[in-house]
């Protein structure tokens, strides 16, 4: 008869990164008593948009808050529909759903995991709005079949890259490949500050709605409205919703030591990748050589 065998110590699903610089920068959030939208969460935005090369970044507390801005902003309406993965976690239809649009599920390639480019075209309808390619495991779609389906049927393209930081397509980094792009900061990602979100886009009046919109579509927000450079008075430009990153959240990553952090994450999703793949295969000599993830 087999007994179960129980751990002596815990083992964590996911072990952020953080050091005493991102204690301390938290830290100075709080005693600065500046707790919304502020100076830390607008530098957090300028340097990931820096560090993606792309025009905008616009801080949310959810990548699923992202994808709901990322379609409103493309115009989804009631009727619609979304083309996107069979393998994915639920937000990624479900804000779909929040619009009473259709999302409409496209099987994956066995090797890849992520979307079969070729069967896409046969699921598009007169109905079809956007694409959502999701990138499993930081491995990156295939995005020029994708963009090309899109260009022929005039849809918009909005990445699902919640896995993906860092993720790489033919020497280019996710993030500003496609019409918009969401990213996760959730506690198991390898920038995690705990919750929150991020859109991409090159596009100025996407990006100009999404601000709005994540801030029960106010023409300023708090930092706009007491920075010293315009006045308090604002106005309800839409009816938006509440999805703001907290600057405690933003405080995590705005000393970008986070930069450095995906990139060494990178190298390691690699090198377990490698590790996984001799195990799986019986290679042990292969084995020695990639080493123990736990020790990478």
């Amino acid at each position: 008869m087999m007994t179960a065998s129980i751990r002596d110590t815990f083992l964590p699903f996911a072990l952020p990164d953080i050091d005493q610089r991102e204690i301390d920068a938290v830290s100075a959030v709080i005693a600065s008593g500046w707790l919304t939208t502020g100076p830390k969460t607008v530098e957090f935005e300028k340097r990931f948009a820096a560090l993606l090369g792309v025009r905008h970044a616009v801080s949310v507390n959810s990548a699923t808050a992202a994808m709901h801005l990322a379609l409103e902003a493309v115009g989804l309406q009631r009727g619609d529909e979304v083309i996107t993965s069979t393998f994915t976690f639920a937000a990624t239809a479900e804000v779909v759903r929040y619009f009473d649009a259709k999302p409409v599920f496209v099987d994956i390639d066995r090797d890849t995991l992520n979307i079969d480019p070729a069967l896409i075209e046969a699921a598009i309808t007169e109905c079809t709005k956007a694409i959502i390619p999701v990138h499993v495991a930081g491995q990156a779609c295939d995005l020029d079949a994708i963009h090309a389906i899109a260009r022929r049927h005039n849809l918009r393209v909005i990445e699902d890259a919640a896995h993906s930081l860092p993720t790489w397509y033919k020497g280019r980094i996710i993030g500003g490949l496609s019409d918009l792009t969401s990213f996760s900061f959730y506690a198991t990602k390898t920038l995690a500050t705990g919750e929150g979100g991020m859109i991409t886009t090159d596009n100025d009046e996407w990006a100009d709605r999404c601000r709005v919109m994540r801030l029960h579509g106010m023409s300023k927000d708090a930092w706009k409205r007491y920075d010293g450079k315009s006045t308090w008075q604002y106005d309800i430009m839409c009816r938006g919703i509440q999805c703001t990153l907290a600057p405690i959240f933003a405080a995590r990553s705005a000393s970008m030591k986070s930069a450095r952090s995906t990139v060494s994450a990178s190298r390691l999703r690699r090198r377990i990748y490698r590790w996984y793949g001799c195990v799986l295969s019986g290679d042990l000599a292969g084995v020695t050589s990639a080493g123990c993830p736990a020790n990478a």
